[in-house]
């Protein structure tokens, strides 16, 4: 008798495994990586002017302070992804509590460009007011520029 039964009708032992349950879990997962992936990344939507500009080299491997301006003109200060809106009297005081837990940490700033030009200095100069050294600005290089 062929099969896997032997001559006294028990079975023997299979000596491969099913793969396919791990498959489907693996295609299941994916799924729900590919959707809720694009949800992770959060933010404040700035449109950033578009320049062309060597990028800053990084010789630290801290992640910098952000301020950013949005369009509406309101200012949020994150470091690695905590994001919080403050007022232009409490940037001041967020970024030294910053500088102070994370101390030779950059400072840069995201500006819409739709934002005056007189709100962002006002801006860098109360990050000067607060012990900021040096500030630096983010822009988007000019599409094609790439």
């Amino acid at each position: 008798m062929h099969g896997p039964f032997n001559r006294m009708g028990r079975r023997k032992p299979m000596n491969e495994i099913n793969v396919v349950p791990f498959i489907d879990v693996m295609l299941v997962l994916l799924v729900i990586f590919m959707i809720t992936a694009p949800m992770l990344t959060q933010g404040v939507k700035v449109d950033l002017p578009q320049v062309s500009s060597e990028p800053i080299e990084d010789n630290e491997n801290r992640d910098p302070i952000i301020v950013s301006v949005d369009d509406e003109g309101q200012i949020y200060v994150s470091l690695s992804g905590d994001e919080t809106a403050v007022d232009l009297d409490g940037l001041g005081q967020r970024v030294q509590v910053l500088l102070e837990r994370e101390s030779g940490t950059r400072v840069l700033v995201r500006g819409d460009r739709n934002v005056p030009y007189g709100q962002i200095v006002t801006l860098m100069s109360t990050l000067q007011t607060s012990g900021v050294a040096n500030v630096g600005l983010i822009s988007e290089p000019p599409p094609g520029d790439g």
